[in-house]
């Protein structure tokens, strides 16, 4: 048997492409399925939470700014970096979720293709949802999606991967950027990806990423007046609407949390990408 002290891993946030500790200098531990220590993780405060929306706020331009299909690429590198981490995603969810080893397997490589999926619709979507509309003039008359901005993510708090990859990702593939609350008790898997971000042509601040408490983080959140939209998928059910209320004092977009925890290997359809993204007409004269 080793002697070998064991290197406790004390994990950070990732806002606008680093690795910063919390401004409260805070953190919690981390325990698997059995209650066996795992990690420490940082518990995000209100400065973090503005932080992260800032950075969000700094990369909107160049994201939304980007073509559809580069953007379409850059998510898919992503996913070839996940598969390169597989093995330790698999261990990550086993240990927080509770699953045998070919459960989380499948969860993880669920987690990957959903991902691929939503790097594919990109390119797509001005296809799918815009058009050339009948007008009664000499005129032009199209309508294009367009993404709504910063967009707060309350993660599943069961789900720590294929669920956070599902509301997370068709953010993304839309042209927003986003500021994600974890799962508290399972945050490994999201720490993990962050460090997938960080290693792929993600920019910084596209993607940041608090561990913490979604209801602490959700308040300030949901009223941050540069936030344009929020997914209150992961809040806790007693705050929910207390959220939505205080999103609708800044005129959010709101994806209201489920009644109770999705079957996250359905088809998702288009439905977690159209609540983030807006319509704009644009009329052309026919001849100029």
């Amino acid at each position: 048997m080793s002697d070998r002290l064991a290197v406790r891993k004390t994990y950070k946030l990732y806002v606008n492409g680093a690795f910063p500790r919390s401004e409260s200098g805070r953190s919690y531990e981390v325990t698997d399925h059995k209650g066996h220590f795992l990690a420490n993780a940082a518990w995000a405060s209100r400065k973090d939470a503005r932080d992260a929306v800032v950075a969000a706020r700094g990369a909107f331009g160049t994201w939304s700014g980007t073509t559809a299909y580069n953007r379409g690429q850059v998510l898919y590198r992503v996913a070839e970096v996940m598969e390169g981490r597989h093995v330790q995603f698999c261990e990550e969810v086993a240990a927080g979720e509770g699953l045998s080893a070919s459960k989380a397997r499948a969860a993880v490589d669920a987690a990957i293709d959903r991902w691929v999926w939503y790097a594919g619709w990109t390119d797509k979507l001005a296809a799918v949802l815009g058009g050339a509309n009948p007008v009664a003039g000499p005129y032009f008359d199209f309508s294009m999606p367009e993404p709504t901005g910063v967009v707060a993510v309350l993660a599943p708090q069961q789900s720590s991967l294929l669920g956070l990859v599902s509301v997370l990702a068709p953010v993304l593939a839309g042209g927003n950027t986003a500021v994600v609350v974890t799962s508290k008790e399972r945050p490994l898997p999201a720490v993990t990806l962050a460090e997938v971000l960080a290693t792929s042509d993600v920019p910084g601040g596209v993607v940041n990423l608090l561990t913490g408490d979604a209801e602490e983080l959700g308040t300030w959140l949901a009223e941050h007046a540069d936030v344009d939209g929020i997914d209150l998928t992961g809040a806790p059910a007693r705050r929910a609407l207390e959220f939505e209320r205080e999103a609708a004092g800044t005129v959010k977009r709101v994806v209201r949390p489920p009644a109770a925890e999705p079957d996250w290997t359905a088809d998702p359809g288009l439905g977690r990408m159209t609540p983030f993204l807006e319509t704009k007409t644009v009329w052309h004269p026919i001849g100029v």
